[in-house]
């Protein structure tokens, strides 16, 4: 969480209401960092534990999951709206224990055409690649992500390098439950033109352009 003072509220709400049990069933952790807003009062009230990481997704994340007590661990955005049945979903894809993770489909808060043909498309692609982004609200095996180091403390693409490495140890499992996420830089900067510089960013990123550097690039064109 940074800066999120307009969402987090939500975001907690639905998480509780999609994982209603407290304690180590079901443990919402909300790793703040550095919020200069409201953000941290909000999220103090809706959540079992708050800590403040190091600025970050990835370290974030690792830092959440280093407090966390589940055996399975899930990374939902601030801006991000799970389902009722989130912890139930998650419940019935871990139970084959063939499966490594996985994520949710994805559909924005937005019913414009082009919105929501991106989103199906982002759903039907990493159904096609058994990949995920961020927003999909990823999770996964405490053991897997043990295993895997957490998530890598790089400036871009966390996401893809995370999902990579997980498909490694075992399936994705791609639920068709929808996760509601917010389109703000879709419509900050253009549908057309973020798709292109998502496909240019993870292109090199796969090259082995490292993070730092598409991080300068990336700032550029925003």
């Amino acid at each position: 969480m940074l800066d999120e003072e307009g969402a987090i509220a939500a975001t907690l709400d639905a998480i509780r209401a999609g994982a209603p049990t407290t304690g180590p069933d079901a443990e919402v952790i909300v790793v703040d960092g550095g919020s200069a807003d409201h953000s941290v009062e909000i999220a103090r009230t809706r959540c079992d534990k708050l800590i403040e990481g190091p600025r970050g997704r990835g370290r974030q994340m690792n830092a959440g999951a280093a407090v966390s007590s589940g055996d399975v661990i899930a990374f939902v955005h601030a801006d991000t709206l799970v389902p009722a049945s989130f912890a139930r979903d998650i419940d019935g894809a871990m139970a084959d224990r063939r499966v490594a993770g996985g994520r949710f489909d994805v559909v924005f808060d937005d019913c414009s055409p082009a919105l929501k043909m991106v989103s199906t498309m982002i759903s039907l692609r990493s159904r096609i690649m058994r990949s995920a982004t961020g927003d999909q609200a990823i999770f996964v095996r405490r053991e897997v992500f043990e295993q895997l180091g957490g998530y890598a403390e790089i400036d871009l693409c966390e996401d893809v390098d995370f999902i990579r490495r997980m498909r490694s140890l075992g399936r994705v499992a791609c639920l068709r439950s929808r996760i509601i996420t917010s389109p703000r830089r879709w419509l900050r900067d253009g549908v057309v033109r973020t798709i292109v510089r998502m496909w240019i960013i993870k292109s090199l990123f796969l090259a082995g352009v490292s993070p730092a550097r598409l991080k300068r690039y990336y700032a550029d064109i925003r």
